[in-house]
């Protein structure tokens, strides 16, 4: 288990290229499974949680083969369609093969998901829309037992009870290959959702609706193969600015996804953060001097959730007071111990941390408590005196491709050692 050492207060310069997006990766190699050959995926990254994904598909039968950054997933054969607890009690997005596999074998038994422990997110909306398909679902020792009815599941009008990007991606595949026309209300409209909608309309599915809150897909008897570009992450794009803006200097994040970005953008530049957008990339310039912002995290096209942690380390050294109200996951706020050993000013009252910018952060040791904290903790660092060490950083390698090492080509002195 490694740890990270950061030696703060680092101008960083330079260019770097954002990876692929790991929320869109994973349902699209979940979508494997609804055709009979191989699904091309391409800016696909090399991350802890898609080989979790790629050894659960090579379980059920199936040939995956990845090569800078092209990933082949071949679901021709399928012998087993189980989701085992011992490939998928890290990854929380092991939920996603659920509706695929029903859709494709008419049975599955997927074990619930694991994940960072950032609170309660359950898959009963899963598990009621699949119901309302027709499925007939159990639990049973961890697992969720499902068939589908006879001559397979059938469209449905399902109407979501709270936003939930999974939940809507898996619906959406499961109903590709449904007998007639499902309708998703309440839909997901984040980009990674219009992102595998997309794919499935190159592996030949029939929706329509995209980037709005209702979704409209009308089943077809088979999908076919394809090639697919994956979209660029936006969260580590996010991560990259906030690190630019900490630590002062001039950055080109290439191939940044600024639509997909216009909420986090909007707070930054409010920060006192000049960005500059120029064709695919966005120039990041900071003589790190931040002005306190306040924000609600909510739904796309809102501030999101996966950007929470790296904008309050942002606000730590802000000019004033920021509020920060966190309504997305109820137990979001583990950093902020983990902060405060730096010398951040944060007082928590429930979903609401307010943050009282300081003169000076100072290097202390930390340790991550998830994916998003460890990217958080380790931008604070970069604004601190002296040497910061995080701990636990097998979360960032399951959402980030070598974020350190992106980093490190910018100016940063960050190196890993075992813990």
């Amino acid at each position: 288990m490694d740890k990270i050492l950061i030696e703060g207060r680092q101008p960083l310069s330079g260019e770097v290229r954002v990876s692929g997006a790991k929320n869109a990766a994973l349902p699209l190699m979940a979508a494997a499974i609804l055709c009979g050959g191989p699904l091309i995926l391409n800016n696909v990254p090399r991350l802890r949680d898609l080989v979790t994904m790629a050894s659960l598909l090579r379980h059920m039968g199936g040939r995956t083969e990845f090569e800078n950054g092209r990933a082949e997933l071949d679901m021709g054969t399928l012998h087993s369609p189980e989701a085992p607890y011992e490939l998928v009690k890290t990854m929380r997005a092991s939920a996603l093969v659920l509706g695929p596999l029903l859709a494709r074998c008419g049975r599955a038994r997927v074990s619930l998901p694991g994940g960072c422990a950032i609170g309660a997110r359950p898959i009963d909306l899963h598990l009621k829309a699949l119901e309302a398909m027709g499925a007939v679902i159990d639990l049973d020792g961890g697992y969720v037992v499902a068939r589908a009815p006879k001559g397979g599941l059938r469209g449905a009008h399902v109407n979501f009870d709270t936003v939930t990007v999974t939940g809507t991606e898996n619906l959406m595949m499961a109903a590709s290959l449904a007998r007639g026309r499902t309708v998703i209300s309440n839909a997901a409209r984040e980009p990674e959702v219009t992102d595998t909608a997309r794919a499935l309309l190159a592996m030949g599915a029939e929706i329509s609706g995209l980037e709005t809150d209702e979704l409209v897909i009308d089943g077809v008897g088979a999908l076919r193969c394809a090639s697919y570009q994956v979209m660029p992450d936006r969260i580590e794009a996010g991560t990259l600015i906030v690190a630019a803006a900490l630590a002062g200097g001039r950055v080109v994040v290439k191939g940044s996804p600024h639509q997909a970005l216009d909420a986090v953008y909007d707070k930054i530049r409010e920060a006192g953060v000049g960005l500059k957008p120029e064709g695919e990339d966005l120039i990041v310039t900071s003589d790190g001097r931040i002005k306190s912002v306040g924000l609600v995290t909510r739904p796309y096209p809102g501030f999101p959730t996966d950007m929470q942690a790296q904008f309050m380390a942002l606000m730590t050294v802000g000019d004033s007071a920021a509020i920060i109200n966190e309504t997305i996951f109820e137990n979001r706020f583990m950093h902020v111990s983990e902060l405060r050993r730096l010398g951040a000013d944060i007082t928590l009252e429930g979903h609401v941390a307010v943050v009282r910018g300081v003169r000076r952060l100072s290097g202390a040791p930390m340790m991550a408590t998830d994916l998003r904290a460890s990217a958080g903790l380790i931008l604070a660092a970069l604004a601190a005196k002296g040497q910061s060490e995080v701990s636990r950083v097998y979360h960032l390698d399951r959402g980030y491709d070598k974020l350190d090492e992106k980093l490190i080509s910018l100016g940063a002195r960050i190196r890993r050692a075992p813990a």
